[in-house]
């Protein structure tokens, strides 16, 4: 069976319909991937995976991103479905880039329904390519070398404006990251890196830095750059990762949300210039 596709929004999002043995099979790798760069999220409804199924499919693409630290990522605020991991759910719910703390990043994630909220829990994701491209060349010139600082705490200041000394103290724990405002990929495009890890401009005033950062930010989340998904069970959902961020609508976090995520491992760094002056 082929690929039957219908884009879901003008700019971002595509359905496509096909059966699982045409997913695992690979056959259809390279046009899925031709899709995903094209269109930054490809839904498959209907396929109903298991855990298995879902590595197997995601291999199809690459290695599996940080495969030690568990293939299949729980993402749940239940703390029975992800002991380790629930807290940081919580940075789920203000528009991000995975990875941002790394100088590879994932290329893509895939994420299937297994619990659903009953309301809410949709999740949203932004094209950043397209972002970019609609920039005034003013501000393509302003930011095409500026480098920002990332760190954990800003993640989650949004959704914990007031957080408690061993909040801060776990998310200091974590080393801040430099990644260029603008990434320049192999193929000669170029999307934003926005992120609400992102919390100040080098070289730049601290206010006038945040100003821009939360001006990017706004951009590219306007509704001509964002398809939002509404979840039904068994839903498939991957996402390109070096041109899409996303984030989570609230639902109540008691109500047993579950969702497994797999990711593919990347090949671009954010910083190609700086990775190519470090080899030099």
């Amino acid at each position: 069976m082929g690929l039957n596709v219908t884009h879901l929004e003008r700019r971002i999002g595509s359905l496509v319909e096909t059966d699982l043995e045409t997913l695992l099979s690979g056959e259809a790798v390279q046009e899925i991937r031709d899709l995903l760069e094209e269109r930054g999220v490809l839904v498959f409804r209907g396929c109903e995976m298991d855990d298995e199924q879902q590595l197997a499919f995601t291999r199809t693409f690459g290695d599996v991103y940080d495969a030690k630290s568990g293939a299949v990522y729980k993402v749940s605020f239940d703390k029975k479905d992800s002991p380790d991991h629930w807290h940081y759910s919580f940075g789920t719910m203000s528009w991000h880039i995975d990875r941002t703390d790394t100088d590879l990043p994932p290329f893509a994630s895939i994420l299937r329904g297994v619990r659903l909220a009953p309301e809410g829990g949709d999740t949203m994701f932004a094209n950043t390519y397209a972002a970019y491209d609609d920039l005034f060349e003013t501000d393509q010139r302003l930011i095409e070398n500026l480098k920002v600082v990332h760190t954990v705490e800003s993640s989650f200041r949004e959704v914990f404006p007031d957080p408690t000394e061993d909040q801060l103290a776990t998310w200091r724990s974590h080393d801040d990251k430099i990644q260029p405002l603008v990434w320049h990929h192999s193929s000669g495009r170029k999307s934003l890196i926005t992120s609400t890890s992102g919390c100040r401009v080098i070289g730049m005033d601290e206010d006038e830095g945040e100003a821009l950062l939360e001006r990017l930010l706004h951009w590219a989340g306007q509704s001509q750059y964002v398809y939002r998904h509404k979840w039904q069970p068994g839903d498939v959902v991957m996402w390109d990762n070096t041109g899409v961020m996303h984030k989570v609508m609230p639902f109540d976090h008691e109500c047993g949300r579950l969702l497994h995520r797999t990711t593919v491992a990347g090949s671009e760094p954010f910083d190609p210039r700086r990775d190519a002056s470090m080899a030099a």
